[in-house]
């Protein structure tokens, strides 16, 4: 694939995604790494963008260097966004109560604390990501699991292979207590992303490093 039919890939998915507006967002391709420039209107529209170019064939790298602006005339202190971020995590029944500890500073969100489950701390981020005023969040939640599994890396490779959407003999998984390494290669930046997704759901993980290369 040629840098240029990787840039019109990229910009055809950024049309095609309705949570994206790409009139104000500018691609560059080079070698497999996509350079997003411009404005958007959100923070949630943001992420958006970069998980819709992360699902581009071809993608390797992004490099995401988009600017928020927000239409609204209204402006959001930090106090405003604190308290709403407070709220939207009480109504989650995926984020444990009183487990998650909220800090804004200039829109951007600290999340701290700690939870038993990778997809708990996903779901505080993913809370508060659509949040009016934001700019950015930073999840420091640390992952604290109340049970080992007997053998993860039995049970992740079990997960890989059951999942039609990338090709489990090419990746290897090593353990270090409730840490995993992935290796290997894969053929896109989205199954890299998959990947490295399904070996979080394993009982016991508390970290993952990612050092899958793509074809």
């Amino acid at each position: 694939m040629t840098d240029q039919s990787l840039k019109q890939s990229v910009l055809d998915e950024l049309a095609w995604d309705p949570s994206v507006t790409d009139a104000h967002i500018g691609v560059t391709a080079r070698s497999g790494v996509v350079t997003l420039t411009g404005h958007v209107g959100s923070y949630s529209e943001k992420c958006a963008a970069e998980h819709a170019v992360g699902r581009v064939s071809g993608v390797k790298a992004i490099a995401e260097e988009l600017e928020i602006r927000y239409l609204y005339g209204v402006a959001h202190g930090d106090e405003d966004i604190a308290k709403q971020a407070l709220n939207v995590l009480s109504w989650d029944l995926s984020v444990p109560k009183d487990k998650v500890k909220v800090k804004v500073d200039k829109g951007w969100i600290t999340l701290s604390g700690d939870v038993n489950w990778y997809y708990q701390k996903h779901a505080a981020e993913m809370d508060v990501r659509k949040l009016l005023g934001v700019m950015g969040v930073s999840n420091q939640i640390a992952i604290k699991p109340s049970a080992q599994a007997s053998d993860v890396r039995k049970e992740i490779k079990a997960a890989f292979e059951r999942n039609a959407e990338f090709a489990a003999k090419n990746i290897a998984v090593s353990i270090d207590g409730g840490e995993i390494t992935l290796s290997g290669k894969v053929d896109s930046y989205y199954e890299r992303t998959l990947a490295e997704r399904t070996a979080w759901s394993a009982p016991g993980v508390t970290q993952v490093n990612d050092l899958i290369t793509i074809n």
